[in-house]
């Protein structure tokens, strides 16, 4: 199975979107493909076996749109300068030894500024494959230089943009003097009397004709496109478009034809400026709506914008400084103070500390040194450090996440679906209302000129683009807002999913506690100090790999205490160990090793109060005597209690599982407010719990630090893994939180409900805007003694219809999540 994703170009509204779905969908092998109409991107999944991407493409053609070739982005172009050529000859043979290579596409060697141009697939080719291929010919590559490379789609888009805004330029000033001359004289204005109707009708009618003229040329787009899709009877907007504006300048020609001929009356309604302000508006919509449209993508690019474009490598003892995409996995680089890391990797050598909150959101700076794992695009604070690359390209956390942030994008949520089943029918449709209503005035004994207003209105006011573009812009805008604060949702679905969340069940260990036990009290009992006892346990659990014991450990070596020598030691499984140390026996354990070994607890008040705190209590007794008790727990994670808090401000249920007892969960769940305890849940039971509260009727949403949680992730209507920054791929989760900070839980539900309110807000102003616009046009308020819609006015509110539904979807960049 693969999924990929293309951009698709020539759509103009939502029902082109729907053709192209159409066209992919009929493939074989292809199980799904959905097109965003914002974002112009298909995502087409489709068995290996049966299809494959040609095919696919084949069938954007065929449905008679364009299909931008992906491969750039594993295309490349690089310049080597080289050295230790002598002759023409020389070159020939470097580019011979290059071309051989699988992936070069392009090689040409220049003996006159001793440069190597070379365009290769660098998922085939590594650079250090051509260099080693240069040095076999016999020469010495040098440094290597960042080619060329543009970004395809901005250059689209900015050009797209361009022309549109020409278009309207043109348009406009050819419109203005249009509408003056046409409706002048019945406004009171005065005319050059070379064009009064009344006096010359015949030049009044051809300077009209003559003005509208450029402006059909200039929308000249809206019938090539628009008239080609009802050839193939998938008409779309701009047939509404080239039907009612074509409409429109026939019969003006027509007129012109019978004031030559005579028949001076036809000059009252000639209908040049109908069409020409109906295109005129429409070309200034769509050019709001592309800068429009390019705002809401702005997420990604500042994920883009991220990377370094360049990185040092160090390469025989010498800094090289060379284009990011040429580093490989293995490369030992050096980053300086303030400059940005280029790729993920493992720190070798030196200290600094690391602002990763670009990408995690985590503010505070992380101390970083040899043997620490380091995040492309974070900046080095302070150190100079020199690491391995471990991860680069399209394997880097950065660009893990701009694919998860781009999928989530490109996905639909449900709530989209009866607009998507709307725009497939939305423009035939449409076409029939307007016939009809033409048709039936005309019957019903008005005039020509009439039923055409009706017929070129109809067509003119519907809008399916503000169909299309409702859904997908807010969800673009909402998975961008949401990346912003490290908050990664993986598509429609789950961001609706979310909005409807009454239960949210968290796992205790790394994701409400730190998830790394530390001690916290140590009870003496008589003739012993907490020193010693801390001393004695710690020396006997350093061969212990319990993480208890691990705490105990780490306590003592932070008071740097001395380590005793241990003789006989013996782990004894689920109870504790036994140890002789200065010779003299040592138990450390449970309450049940006390027991088996008939040792009194003289301290049995002092257990019973740690144990209600949430706490584990180890029992240390040396020669069959209770020396004390070392207390032991995982602490809260300082923003656990005012994540709960903000949760149940929602009205949301929190609720606690874990495998500790009973008693040990529910001191923990009063700590920080929890409202139901599942204790003493093994980890392959939890998804078994989860399934008990969907059982209630509720939609149960998972946090889980994604370890051993991954079925109950994956069991839960959402499923949220929390501090999984470098991971973010994890299959299991909905949802991925890149800090481990639980009010990352309440923001993402926050955000569900800001953008599904927006889907919402945008479907009722298009499906009511449609639902009233349509009828008014067809004349209803005439019918009941009201004014007849003009179709200059019905362009003018379709022109920003779109634009409106796009300017709500941004207001969600305002998002600021309650704290």
């Amino acid at each position: 199975m693969k999924n990929e994703i293309l951009s698709v170009t020539g759509m103009t509204c939502a029902s082109c979107a729907k053709a192209v779905e159409k066209s992919v969908g009929k493939v074989e092998g292809v199980l799904s493909a959905n097109v965003n109409f914002a974002t112009e991107k298909l995502s087409v999944e489709f068995d290996e076996s049966k299809a494959d991407i040609t095919k696919v493409k084949k069938a954007v053609i065929k449905a008679g749109y364009g299909v931008l070739d992906d491969k750039n982005e594993s295309v490349r172009e690089i310049i080597i300068p080289i050295s230790g050529m002598t002759c023409a000859s020389c070159a020939n043979a470097i580019e011979k030894a290059i071309k051989k290579l699988p992936g070069i596409e392009e090689a040409s060697v220049n003996f006159a500024t001793e440069k190597a141009k070379v365009v290769y697939d660098s998922s085939k080719t590594r650079i250090s494959e051509i260099k080693d291929a240069v040095s076999k010919a016999g020469y010495k590559a040098l440094e290597i230089e960042a080619g060329e490379k543009t970004d395809q789609e901005k250059e689209r888009r900015e050009k797209e943009m361009k022309t549109l805004w020409t278009k309207f330029l043109v348009a406009l000033i050819f419109s203005v003097p249009l509408l003056y001359i046409a409706m002048g004289h019945l406004l009171g204005v005065p005319l050059p009397e070379i064009i009064m109707p009344v006096m010359n009708p015949l030049n009044f009618g051809i300077i009209q004709l003559l003005l509208a003229i450029p402006i059909i040329m200039a929308g000249n787009k809206f019938y090539t496109i628009g008239f080609s899709k009802l050839a193939r009877r998938e008409p779309n907007m701009d047939s509404l478009i080239a039907m009612g504006t074509s409409a429109a300048f026939l019969y003006g020609l027509y007129a012109v034809f019978q004031i030559a001929a005579g028949n001076v009356e036809y000059a009252k309604d000639l209908y040049f400026e109908t069409a020409g302000v109906i295109i005129t508006l429409i070309l200034l919509g769509k050019y709001l709506e592309a800068v429009t449209k390019g705002k809401t993508s702005e997420a990604i690019k500042k994920l883009m914008g991220l990377a370094p474009k360049t990185a040092t490598v160090i390469h025989d003892g010498k800094e090289i400084i060379i284009p990011i995409e040429e580093v490989e996995v293995g490369d030992i680089l050096l980053v300086k103070p303030g400059e940005k890391i280029p790729v993920d990797g493992e720190v070798v050598e030196g200290r600094t500390s690391v602002d990763e909150s670009m990408l995690t959101g985590e503010s505070i700076p992380v101390e970083k040194n040899a043997g620490s794992k380091v995040i492309g695009a974070s900046i080095n604070k302070n150190g100079t450090i020199r690491f391995r690359a471990t991860k680069v390209g399209k394997d880097t956390a950065l660009a893990q996440i701009i694919k998860l942030v781009e999928n989530a994008q490109g996905s639909k949520a449900p709530i989209a679906k009866m607009a998507d089943i709307i725009s497939g029918y939305f423009v035939p449709v449409v076409i029939a209302i307007a016939v009809i209503a033409g048709v039936v005035w005309y019957i019903s004994g008005m005039s020509v000129i009439f039923s055409l207003t009706i017929f070129i209105a109809v067509l003119v006011i519907a809008c399916p683009c503000a169909l299309g573009l409702a859904t997908p812009t807010a969800i673009m805008v909402g998975t961008g807002k949401g990346a912003e604060y490290g908050v990664l949702i993986k598509g429609g679905e789950a961001l609706e999913i979310t909005h409807r969340i009454k239960t949210i069940v968290f796992d205790k260990t790394g994701t409400i506690t730190e998830g790394k036990p530390v001690v916290t009290d140590i009870v003496t009992a008589e003739g012993m100090d907490e020193t010693e006892l801390l001393q004695l346990s710690a020396s006997a659990e350093k061969g212990s790999e319990h993480p208890l014991g691990e705490a105990i450990v780490n306590s003592a070596k932070e008071k740097n205490l001395e380590f005793l020598k241990v003789k006989n030691f013996e782990a004894i499984p689920g109870h504790g160990i036994e140890v002789v140390i200065q010779s003299r026996k040592m138990l450390l354990g449970n309450k049940k090793l006390m027991n088996d070994k008939n040792i009194e607890i003289v301290l049995q008040k002092e257990s019973d109060r740690l144990a209600e705190e949430g706490k584990t209590p180890m029992f240390i007794a040396i020669e069959d005597k209770l020396a004390g008790i070392i207390a032991v727990a995982d602490v809260m994670k300082p923003s656990s209690k005012r994540a709960i808090e903000v949760l149940h401000g929602l009205g949301i249920e929190v609720a606690m599982i874990t495998g500790d007892n009973q008693r040990t969960a529910e001191a923990i769940a009063r700590q920080v407010g929890i409202d139901r305890v599942l204790a003493e849940v093994l980890p392959q039971d939890k998804a078994n719990e989860v399934k008990k509260l969907q059982a209630e009727g509720k939609k149960v949403a998972m946090v889980g630090d994604g370890i051993n949680d991954a079925p109950a992730l994956a069991q839960a209507d959402i499923g949220i893994a929390i501090g999984s920054g470098t991971d973010v791929a994890m299959e299991s989760a909905d949802i991925v939180l890149m800090r481990s900070d639980l009010m990352d839980v309440p923001t993402a539900i926050q955000l569900s409900k800001r953008t599904i309110r927006n889907i919402k807000q945008n479907l009722f102003w298009a499906f009511g805007y449609n639902s009233a616009g349509i009828p008014v046009a067809a004349g209803l308020l005439y019918l009941f003694g009201g004014p007849l819609l003009n179709p200059i006015i019905a362009a003018g509110a379709m022109a920003f219809s779109s634009v409106s539904v796009l300017t709500n979807a941004l207001r969600l960049k305002r998002f600021k999540p309650l704290h």
